[in-house]
């Protein structure tokens, strides 16, 4: 149901790109038709109201659930989710994002179906299961999530109803290449961003948070139009277009799902040679800088990659 071992989020990157295109638009907030009334740790919440939420994960563990009003088995995963929430008082904010009134979300997500569940940690996601499951199995995989926030550091206190939340720190200020990257992004242009970044780098090539942010820009350039349900059937009806393998590694990262990219890759550049080869080796350089290089999965799929070269 859930990952042996969930992924530690990369904390060294301001603002959470590979999420923050949700703030583009604004839908109305759905009905929470057929759910119990929020808690002081159970929120509903709509497309308008998700860059926020993105935000407080920042402090607290935020726990995501999908959910549709014509399916019972996610009004019951949603009051599962509940409860814990309210046993663990306040470790975990459960957020309840009717699917159907966000789609957006939904599809950032690559939610297939619902009932689905995904943690946000520093404004990360982590996809935890989908699907029905017995409550015992969930109570498990949210101790898990509370684990990983621990080894980050996220171990604040979600601010029960009419109590004041925690002032945040002020976010250092940014050298003036990489903030006009960052109001780029926010505003959706990403060519701008890329130019930013890339002066940045020209200007200092050791600039890792410059070669960092290039790398997340341009994953987002090239999955802002892509359909998912099309690259991977393209993928799947043929293993060697290098093209469609190319896509559907970009979009299982923006999802989080690291491992499959990675083993993607490395499958198409042990059945590749030449220059088609090498666009596979870029690539999965580019997408390293995107997960981060202390990552454990970069550092594993490095050396397969070497031993794959050379």
């Amino acid at each position: 149901m859930a990952q042996s071992d969930l992924p530690q989020p990369r904390l060294d990157v301001r603002g959470a790109i590979d999420l923050s295109s949700l703030a583009r638009t604004v839908t109305p907030p759905g009905s929470p038709n057929g759910l119990p009334a929020p808690g002081p740790y159970v929120e509903d919440v709509d497309e308008a109201g998700f860059p926020d939420l993105v935000q407080r994960s920042t402090q607290h563990p935020v726990v995501v659930v999908l959910w549709a009003p014509w399916s019972e088995a996610s009004k019951q995963v949603a009051a599962d989710l509940a409860a814990l929430a309210a046993q663990d008082a306040g470790r975990w904010l459960l957020a309840r994002i009717d699917s159907e009134a966000a789609p957006q979300v939904a599809a950032a997500f690559q939610a297939q179906s619902v009932p689905m569940a995904i943690a946000v940690l520093a404004g990360q996601p982590l996809p935890l299961f989908q699907g029905s499951a017995p409550r015992d199995q969930v109570r498990a995989v949210i101790d898990q999530v509370l684990t990983a926030a621990a080894a980050n550091g996220l171990t604040g206190v979600v601010p029960a109803t009419g109590d004041e939340p925690p002032a945040a720190p002020p976010e250092p200020e940014l050298p003036p290449l990489h903030q006009a990257a960052y109001d780029a992004i926010e505003r959706d242009d990403l060519d701008a961003a890329t130019a930013a970044y890339e002066q940045a780098l020209k200007e200092n090539p050791r600039d890792d948070l410059a070669r960092a942010g290039l790398a997340q820009v341009g994953l987002l350039t090239r999955t802002r139009d892509v359909d998912l349900a099309t690259v991977r059937a393209a993928a799947a009806a043929d293993p060697t277009d290098v093209d469609a393998q190319l896509a559907v590694a970009d979009v299982d990262i923006l999802g989080g799902q690291v491992a499959d990219a990675f083993d993607r890759l490395l499958d198409v550049l042990r059945a590749t040679s030449g220059p088609e080869r090498e666009r596979v080796r870029l690539r999965l350089v580019d997408l390293f800088e995107v997960v981060g290089s202390d990552d454990p999965r970069v550092m594993a799929t490095r050396r397969a990659m070497a031993s794959a070269l050379y």
